[in-house]
Order: structure tokens, then C-alpha cells, then sequence
């Protein structure tokens, strides 16, 4: 098995032709009104994406890597008026960075090494019972930080779906933006081919970045948040807390999202709380920091995310539906998880809910697997070997 590490993977040449395409069409269509300039660090330091792609080539080692220190949060595509994606250029030129080994990843080696931890035998575990055809799948960060948040939502799962199956695993989101193709394609096609295979139909997802893997790569499975199917089972005001305005971090790979971002505030409502929408919500959503491991290359640029979203807090509670976002924002605000205030609201609005960190959070995914893997009979499981991975 190669090295999660290397330079880039085995079989994983980059089609120059089709870089070179994307250069051109950026190019031809931004009409470098600046309006995304405006909007983002990343780009007021290195200009308009027309500017950028102009000055871009398979061969210049700067202009590929420079994508890295774009946080890849799509904000750009969002603003602007002639329907660009300048996103995706960027992760373009990371793919071409990666296969041509320009980048070696040292410097988002921890990032990789969780990635790696994350899809190992020891913290990977596959439980599905008989007659299973839909898995819940809550992520990395989740697991790690809030397993106690994990078993509830489980448990509450198993109201409406009898069999549910149980994935713990990562779904390798950092080497996809990591431009790394031929290796996330590796891992995830794997994934996806056993839980087909065992006849799995539906995903329950928790993480934003999750389910927009498996809504883009999972083919035949059905993706789909837990927080639609929560909120569908709610009639507000479920529980009553000490009315306080909270606002709502909408992570930035939801931000088209809009089905979720609604869910997720139906479940506040269902706690007797009322929101206040930060300046940046919805489809202009920020980020918080942490998208496209940016913060490894530029902390400066990421951290320019946070300033912008301390500004918009002023001084509320923040909810999000990501983990990765409760961590980062946790620095800016007072920030609970949604599923936080949805099992223990009264702890999460006055902060006492105990969130895990690193190295806790390893520990708390060796425990949480241990107890699932105690929890029930199951008619297929595994655990995530280098055997799987090589396949």
C-alpha cells in the first residue's frame, strides 16, 4: 500500500490538458468586477481569478501551490454575477500541484496523519445488523469531540430506522482537497463499494463535509442530514430554556444547502430559542477558518475568516451543524453543536457541555467504537484494515 505521505499517489498523473481548459475559461468569463475580491484576503492578495489564472501554468511550481492558501469555501462563486466557480480552479490547481509533485505536504502533515488515524484499523469500525440498509455515518470530529452526542443521535436514529447500521470511518475529505485524487478515490470508491455490496441504500449524515462527499462521490446511496429527519419529528417549542438570541454559523460547504440550513433552525426553534441572523449567512456564509486546510499554509489569510465572524457574533451564542466550525469558532464566541442544544440544552446554552480535545479525542473514538461494537449483533463488521485499503 502506498504511503498516505508520498508526494503524490501512484496512477494519479494530471491531465494537463484539462487544466489548462479551466485556466482558459476562467479567464474568458471573470469579468473582474472584483466583487469576490472584496469579499476574501486570499484574493486581495493575489487578485482577481482572471489575474490568477493568467498568471498560472502547469509548470510555474508558485502558481500551483499558491492555491493551497485558498480556504476553498466557495464564497467567491457565491458572489458573483456571471456564475464563475472560482473554487474550483483552485482545488484544479492543487490536483496539478499534487500529481506533479510541486507540493510534498510537510507542512499539512498533521492534518494527513488525522486523515490516516481516521481510516485505520483501530479507530474504523463497520457495524450493520441483519436486514440493514441504511448506516449512520457522523464523521470524524464529531466522534472524536462529542461521543456522547454520537450514541444519543443513534439511539434517537433507531426510532425510525430498526436496523440502523453504524459507520465509523473518515471519508477522506482532506486528501480530496488536498487535491490528491487518485488516493481519495482509492479510499472512498472502497468504502462506498462495501456498503453497496451489503446492500446498504441510505447514509445518515452529520457532518456538512461529510455529506457533501458522499452526495457528490456516493453514487447509488441516498446522503441525507440528520438534522432534515430531526426536524421533520419536531413541533416547536419542544422544551423551554431561558430565552436568549443565539445566531447560527452555516458551515461553508453548506452553503448552497439551504434545505439544512432550514432543519437546523427548526431544531433552535424547538428549544424555545429565537435566532438572529449574522450579517454572513446562508449562501454568504464565512468560514470559519478551517476549510481546505488553509490555516497549515496561511494562517494569516484563515485566520482573516474569524475576524470577519467576530464582528458579525457581537456577542450572541453561536450554533453550528459542524464540528470542525464548534472548534474554530469556539475561539471567536461561545459556540454549541446543534445536537448539543437538541440532548442537553440547558448545559449547552450556558456552556457547560464538556467538549473533547485532541489527544482526548483519540480516546474518545477508541471508547465510542468499543461501544458500539458491544452495543448489538450485527450481521456483517469490520474494521478498516491496510487489506481494505489496497483493494
Amino acid at each position: 500500500m502506498q504511503n498516505p505521505h508520498d508526494k503524490e499517489e501512484t496512477g494519479g498523473s494530471h491531465n494537463s490538458k484539462v487544466f489548462a481548459g479551466v485556466l482558459r475559461a476562467m479567464s474568458e468569463e471573470c469579468i473582474e468586477c472584483n466583487i469576490c475580491v472584496k469579499k476574501c484576503a486570499f484574493l486581495q492578495k493575489y487578485g482577481t481569478p482572471k489575474k490568477i489564472a493568467d498568471n498560472s501554468n502547469a509548470r510555474d511550481i508558485h502558481s500551483l501551490t499558491m492555491a493551497f492558501s485558498c480556504s476553498l469555501c466557495s464564497l467567491c462563486t457565491a458572489v458573483c454575477p456571471v456564475g464563475i466557480d472560482p473554487k474550483e480552479m483552485f482545488l484544479e490547481m492543487r490536483r496539478c500541484a499534487a500529481a506533479s509533485g510541486s507540493n510534498d505536504f510537510k507542512r499539512q502533515r498533521q492534518l494527513l496523519k488525522y486523515e490516516e488515524r481516521g481510516t485505520s484499523q483501530r479507530y474504523t469500525f463497520y457495524g450493520l445488523p441483519g436486514g440493514c440498509d441504511t448506516v449512520l455515518f457522523p464523521g470524524c470530529a464529531l466522534a472524536g469531540s462529542r461521543p456522547q452526542r454520537v450514541m444519543q443521535l443513534y439511539d434517537f436514529l433507531l426510532d425510525y430506522y430498526a436496523n440502523l447500521g453504524i459507520i465509523l470511518d473518515c471519508c477522506t475529505k482532506p486528501s480530496h482537497d488536498l487535491g490528491r485524487t487518485a488516493y481519495f478515490n482509492s479510499m472512498f470508491s472502497e468504502l462506498r463499494q462495501y456498503l453497496v455490496s451489503h446492500g446498504i441504500k441510505n447514509v445518515l449524515l452529520a457532518c456538512p463535509s461529510c455529506h457533501a462527499v458522499f452526495k457528490q462521490y456516493g453514487g447509488s446511496l441516498n446522503a441525507r442530514m440528520v438534522y432534515d429527519i430531526m426536524a421533520g419529528e419536531v413541533s416547536p417549542p419542544v422544551t423551554k430554556i431561558p430565552a436568549q438570541p443565539v445566531t447560527v454559523q452555516d458551515s461553508c460547504v453548506a452553503r448552497f444547502a439551504t434545505d439544512m440550513q432550514k432543519s437546523v433552525r427548526r431544531l433552535i426553534r424547538a428549544r424555545g430559542l429565537f435566532h438572529e441572523e449574522m450579517r454572513h449567512h446562508g449562501k454568504k456564509t464565512l468560514c470559519c477558518g478551517e476549510g481546505g486546510g488553509a490555516h497549515f499554509i496561511s494562517p494569516e489569510l484563515a485566520g482573516s475568516w474569524a475576524r470577519l465572524r467576530r464582528k458579525d457574533v457581537k456577542n450572541r451564542r453561536v450554533i453550528t451543524y459542524c464540528a470542525g466550525c464548534a472548534n474554530f469558532l469556539s475561539k471567536v464566541a461561545p459556540t454549541a453543536h446543534v445536537l448539543d442544544l437538541f440532548f442537553d440544552p440547558a448545559p449547552a446554552m450556558a456552556g457547560r457541555v464538556r467538549v473533547a480535545k485532541p489527544p482526548f479525542t483519540y480516546i474518545n473514538r477508541m471508547m465510542l467504537k468499543w461501544k458500539f461494537k458491544r452495543k448489538m449483533k450485527y450481521g456483517f463488521s469490520r474494521e478498516r484494515t491496510d487489506a481494505c485499503k489496497m483493494q
